[in-house]
Order: structure tokens, then C-alpha cells, then sequence
């Protein structure tokens, strides 16, 4: 195995070092892996949920709003349209959960059996017929231009949350809520779609405050060195800054009526300030014959945040985490925040309870494989706390079941034991139990729905097993059929709910984008497809969209329907294009290092980075560390009786004035030819919790060995 360690220019990591007062080893992770920007590091250095981004950044959240409003106003009938995996499933709850506390009737569906994914004109009729006049869609939605014109035709509205890959022409929804619509604002492309769903959460929450469309103007006047006065200010709506000025006055220079800021303020819109006196000082001193009124909030902010009582706000700027990353510090940017914290902490809905909803999200956000950047991170962060509480009734037996109550979760423990057997449900064709649980306020319940999930995912887990074992043999002649770029396999008994497992396991053994196809009970042929990095799924089935009925997905991960009369002539297609595929060749396994760790610095206090660093998966995949000239103390063998070949080592090393423990899986083999007791070597590694009998101990996990 090759080992590649990460070159960061020393600089860059100085820099981190200095800026933000970090360690050497977390700001050399940090450059290594390109968080170099202020607007990055945030996430991995921030867990308030008020660094979250804005929802009304989407730019038709306030048509979503209202036109909820109007709903619960008139008294309408409600249905949410969703989708059978983890991410559609935990979306349907959260948004089906937040309607009905605002008094709405709403009523839900998510694809039974082999219903094909996001819902069909049959659908629509059925909600029609119920009287449904205003449908939401989550996790889905963003291509269904047809089902969605017909359902205006029949007077149902249609408001899309999605985060797929939208197409060039939109559905005529009301709104459409998707941070991967080629024109949308939003900064943050990486949502789920519970990720979505929470932003609209957050939103509606607002909307019901007196913020929600008031504009006012936030201002600071100060004096500086040159004896001028440096007067900002902000217009804000909805705690977002649709516009600001600054200007520096030398005082009776600048006529009043000459001034772009007199102009700014003069907007009959209110003026709020921290101390009234100072900024009428510093005003009056810039524009003596102005009147400008000023409302000031420090005694609000004081009650809301004891933490600023008496503090200036060129003060609050020096200690402020929300001015920690403005370069340079502006006293009004703390004002802003200010702010938006009081507007927070002062509506519960908005902080301290919209925390709650977080376990559902970060299992969404988890499952679906979403980038662990951005603002994800404080989501899933958060989540995982939420989650660790174990507050939320409906999830008590999964978690009791899975021994996870009472302990730290992360994002692994989440994909390996969470995530798996709410995505049964969906593969298994009965997404409906994994909903019920999550919705269910019993905790008996709750336990017999989470009992049968564990269930259907053996039950998964036979069928995969099964598919396996049967087409294996088919899979291989098709990759050498495709001269080793491509791999399909069409078989009528792969159950529908597991086609992209099946595809996955492929593309992982043969590396290369690999096509699942199977047909449902209805007759229709669905496929999945899985691919590398550098292969865009959704591009590329674009390019048969002529034999496709529908089809949609992210960049590795694909989705499609179709007549099964056309399946032959796809399979034709692709092989006649196969000469043309890029597709990068397997490379040599190799493994990349974050950093290598010196011996004075490799102590028990590096698991505290470990946790910093997290959450992890796509995007932040977990830290890989090397130590040189370690010591095996001693190493012996964890027999595995069915498979010999595959025993798993104990073993401790001496680095520095530590012993550590560690586990080097399947690698039985390797002891006493590439390695032996009292050998010095080089170990690639990962440092993780390893909980047993309610302790929580380090432990490395060995990746390879290399004698000195």
C-alpha cells in the first residue's frame, strides 16, 4: 500500500495558528484538507445553530410562507408527498410533525412497494378526491413538471422542497424550495433534504413572529484617529442585510443634503442602535442640523444577553464569535449579530426548540451521504447531541435496541446502526413502519415498530445476499463485455428496494460506474445507478433520456424508470459508447495521510481533535494519522475459527512516554513476515472511542504497518 502524506504549506498552517489561536496539529489538518477561509472554518470551529444560514437566502421562502398561512388560515387540507429512504422519511416526519402543531390537517404518502419514486397523477387524484388544495413535496418533486401541471389543473398548489439535481424548465409550482436550482441564492448547495425541510421549519417559525417582512435599519457611528466620523448602517429584513453603506464624515465639510447616508436613513423606516446617547454624539457632530431618530436596545439586549451588560460594542467586536470571522472586525457586523441572537434567544421556536428537530436531521442528512462541509456540519453536530439525549419518544426503542442509549453518538454510529434499518423499511417496500415510528408519541409502540425494522432489515439482508451469490457470475461477464468500464446486470427477481445496494457493492468490486435493473409488479423496469468519482450519474443518463421514462439523482448516485422493451437497445447504446467513456483506470491502492505526529505531541489530548473534526463522511472523510518508529510491545492474534485467514491482531505500541493499544483487522497473515513483536515500524492509523462495559477508551485502528 502506498502512502501519500499530505503536503501543507507550512504558511497556510501558521496562518490558521495565528488567526484563530489554534494547535499545531489541528490547523495543519485544517489546511491539509483546504479549510483555509473564514467562511469555512466557522463550521469546524462553530456548534451554534445561529451560524446556520438564513432560510429567507432561499428566494421563494416567503411565497412558501404565506401560502402555509393562507392554508391554516382557510382551513385547507394538506399533503405531503415524500420519498421511501431515510432522507424522504425523516423530511416527511419533520414537516408532518411542524404542520399539525400549527393546526393543520395534514395527511402524507411515500412510495409503498413498487410505486415508482415521488408520487403520480393516480396520486394526485386520490388527494383530490380527499379534498387536499395544497400538496408539499420533500425530497422529491423538483422534475415533476407534468404530475404538477396537472394538479393546478385540478386546483391543488404544489410547494417543492427538494435538493436533486433540478432540469432547465421548473415545475409551475407556487414555490420552489431547492439550493441546487441553477438560479437560486442560496450559499450552501450540500442540504439534504431534511436539511431543506428544517430550513423551512426555521422559516415558518419566523414568519409567525412581528420580524417576519419588517425592515428597520441598524446603525454605529464612531469616531476615529483622523477626527473624522465613520458612520454604517444596514437595512434588514427578515435578519438578512439587503443593503448597507458606510461613510466617513469630516465634520462641516459634507453638507446634509449631499450625504448618501442621510439619504440611506431618510426611508421613514426605524433606526435602531445600541447606546442612543454616543451615536446621537457622534451624529451630531457629523450632521449638526439633522434630526434623525434613534431607538435604542440595549436594555433588551442586556435582558435577552446578560453576557454584553456595560460592554461597548467596539468591545463586544473583540470577543465577538460572529465578528471572528469578518475580516476586518466592523462594529456594526456585531451589532447585526446582536441582533439576530436577541431575535433568537427571545423566540424559543427559533433556538432553544427548533434544537429538538436536529436528531432527525442529522440521520437524514447521514443517510443520504450528504458532503460534511458547510453548515451540515453544525446541523449534523447538533443533531448528534439531540440525539444522544434521547428526548424524542419515537426513537427510544431503536436506540435501546441498538445500545446506543446513554452513550456518545457519531456520524459512523449513525450509518452503521441507525440508518440501515430505517432504509429497510424502504428497500422492503413498506416505508410506512419506519414513518409510523418516527411520528409515534408511544414509546411501547415506538419499541414494536423499531423491533420490526430490525427485522426487515435481515430480511434485506438475506435478499442481498441471495442477489449476490446468483449474479455475481453475470455482473463479471458483463464488465469484460464492456471491455472493464462498465458494468449491467438486468434481472426481473432483484427485489426493487435493493437495486442500489446491489449497484453499490458492484461499483465498489469492479470499480467502474455499474447499472442495476430490475422490473416491478406493475411492469415497469427500474434501474439504479452507482459510479466512482469523476462520473457524473446524472449527466450521463441524461444522454439516454430519449429511452428513459423519468430518471434523476446526485453525481454518484443515479435513479431511473422505463419500458422494459427499451432496456436491450439502453444496453446496446452504452456498449456502442463505451470507447468514449471517461473513466479514470482503478489506481494502485493507496492511502493519504493527514499528518504525521511527532512523539511529543501524540498524547491522550489528540482525541480531543478527533472529536473536532467531526462529523464525519463525504467530504471529511476520518483523519488518518502516521507515527514513525513505534514499538510493537507485544501482538497477538484474535482467531476468527470460520476463516482463518482473515485473524484480527492486538497489539500495543510504544511511542514516546505512551503505550497504546490497537486492532489491525484481517491482517493475521501479515504478523511475523511484515511485522514482528519488537519490531520498530511506521503505523498508518485512525484514533476512535472504543466504549465497553460503559467506558469509553481510545483506541487505534490500525491501516498498515512498515518496518523502520
Amino acid at each position: 500500500m502506498k502512502w501519500i502524506v499530505k503536503n501543507t504549506p507550512p504558511q497556510d498552517v501558521k496562518n490558521l495558528q495565528e488567526k484563530y489561536n489554534l494547535g499545531l496539529i489541528f490547523a495543519e489538518l485544517l489546511a491539509g484538507r483546504g479549510v483555509k477561509k473564514a467562511e469555512d472554518i466557522k463550521f469546524y470551529l462553530e456548534n451554534d445553530i445561529s451560524f446556520l444560514e438564513n432560510p429567507f437566502l432561499f428566494d421563494e421562502m416567503e411565497t412558501f410562507c404565506d401560502r402555509i398561512t393562507q392554508a391554516a388560515e382557510e382551513e385547507e387540507k394538506v399533503h405531503i408527498f415524500g420519498d421511501r429512504d431515510v432522507d424522504g422519511m425523516t423530511s416527511t416526519a419533520l414537516l408532518a410533525t411542524e404542520l399539525r402543531n400549527m393546526g393543520l390537517s395534514v395527511s402524507y404518502s411515500v412510495p409503498m412497494g413498487d410505486e415508482p419514486y415521488a408520487f403520480t397523477k393516480e396520486a394526485i387524484d386520490r388527494i383530490h378526491a380527499d379534498g387536499v388544495t395544497l400538496a408539499i413535496t420533500v425530497d422529491c418533486g423538483v422534475s415533476c413538471n407534468t404530475e404538477v401541471e396537472y394538479a393546478e389543473s385540478l386546483g391543488i398548489d404544489f410547494l417543492i422542497t427538494d435538493h436533486h439535481i433540478a432540469p432547465p424548465e421548473l415545475p409551475l409550482a407556487v414555490a420552489i424550495i431547492n439550493p441546487k436550482v441553477e438560479s437560486s441564492s442560496y450559499p450552501y448547495s450540500g442540504l439534504a433534504g431534511v436539511g431543506v425541510v428544517a430550513k423551512c421549519i426555521w422559516a415558518l417559525r419566523f414568519s409567525l413572529t412581528d420580524y417576519y417582512k419588517e425592515s428597520f435599519i441598524l446603525l454605529h457611528a464612531m469616531p476615529t484617529e483622523a477626527d473624522t466620523v465613520l458612520i454604517e448602517a444596514a437595512k434588514v429584513e427578515n435578519l438578512i442585510v439587503k443593503e448597507r453603506i458606510a461613510e466617513e464624515i469630516v465634520p462641516g465639510v459634507l453638507r446634509t443634503n449631499s450625504s448618501r447616508l442621510i439619504s440611506f436613513l431618510n426611508c421613514s423606516l426605524p433606526v435602531f442602535v445600541l447606546d442612543k446617547d454616543s451615536e446621537l454624539e457622534q451624529l451630531k457632530k457629523a450632521f449638526p442640523k439633522a434630526d434623525i431618530y434613534l431607538q435604542e436596545f440595549r436594555d433588551k439586549f442586556e435582558k435577552a444577553l446578560p453576557a454584553i451588560k456595560d460592554k461597548s460594542l467596539f468591545a463586544l467586536s473583540q470577543v465577538s464569535k460572529f465578528a471572528r470571522y469578518n475580516s476586518p472586525r466592523s462594529e456594526l457586523d456585531t451589532l447585526i449579530g446582536l441582533f439576530s441572537a436577541y431575535v433568537r434567544i427571545t423566540n424559543p421556536p427559533l433556538y432553544k426548540d427548533y434544537l429538538k428537530i436536529m436528531d432527525l436531521v442529522a440521520i437524514g442528512t447521514i443517510s443520504d451521504l450528504m458532503p460534511m462541509t458547510g453548515e451540515n456540519r453544525i446541523l449534523v453536530r447538533n443533531g448528534l447531541q439531540e440525539l444522544e439525549k434521547a428526548e424524542r419518544v419515537s426513537l427510544t426503542g431503536l436506540l435501546l435496541q441498538q445500545n446506543l442509549l446513554g452513550r456518545k453518538i457519531s456520524a459512523t454510529d449513525v450509518s452503521w446502526q441507525i440508518s440501515p434499518f430505517l432504509n429497510a423499511a424502504g428497500r422492503m417496500g413498506m416505508p410506512d413502519i419506519a414513518i409510523n415510528m418516527l411520528l409515534s408519541k408511544d414509546k411501547n409502540k415506538a419499541g414494536e415498530y423499531a423491533s420490526e425494522l430490525i427485522r426487515l432489515n435481515r430480511e434485506r439482508q438475506k435478499a442481498g445476499e441471495n442477489c449476490w451469490t446468483r449474479l455475481y457470475p453475470v455482473a463479471k461477464q458483463s464488465y469484460e463485455v464492456f471491455a472493464g468500464k462498465f458494468v449491467l446486470v438486468n434481472d426481473d427477481n432483484i427485489p426493487r428496494g435493493i437495486t442500489g445496494i446491489f449497484a453499490t457493492r458492484l461499483q465498489k468490486t469492479f470499480g467502474v460506474p455499474t447499472m442495476v435493473i430490475t422490473k416491478t409488479s406493475d411492469g415497469r423496469s427500474v434501474g439504479s445507478l452507482r459510479s466512482p468519482k469523476n462520473f457524473n450519474c446524472h449527466d450521463f443518463l441524461q444522454g439516454y433520456s430519449d429511452l428513459l421514462d423519468d430518471f434523476g439523482g446526485h453525481n454518484f448516485a443515479g435513479g431511473f424508470t422505463m419500458n422494459p422493451q427499451k432496456t436491450d437497445e439502453l444496453a446496446k447504446r452504452i456498449a456502442n459508447d463505451i470507447d468514449f467513456f471517461d473513466i479514470a483506470p482503478q489506481e494502485d491502492e493507496t492511502l493519504e495521510i493527514d499528518v504525521v505526529i511527532p512523539k511529543e505531541l501524540f498524547t491522550e489530548k489528540i482525541i480531543k481533535i478527533v472529536d473536532l473534526m467531526e462529523p464525519y463522511g463525504e467530504q471529511n472523510p476520518i483523519l488518518v494519522f502516521v507515527i514513525e518508529g513505534a514499538v510493537i510491545k507485544d501482538l497477538t492474534a484474535m482467531t476468527n475459527q470460520k476463516e482463518a485467514s482473515s485473524n484480527h491482531l492486538r497489539m500495543n505500541l510504544q511511542y514516546g512516554q505512551y503505550k497504546w493499544p490497537a486492532v489491525f483487522w484481517s491482517a493475521g497473515q501479515r504478523a511475523g513476515r511484515d511485522f514482528s513483536e519488537g519490531d520498530t515500524v511506521n503505523v498508518a492509523f485512525r484514533l476512535g472511542h472504543n466504549y465497553f462495559r460503559n467506558q469509553d477508551l481510545l483506541q487505534i485502528t490500525v491501516l498498515d504497518i512498515k518496518r523502520c
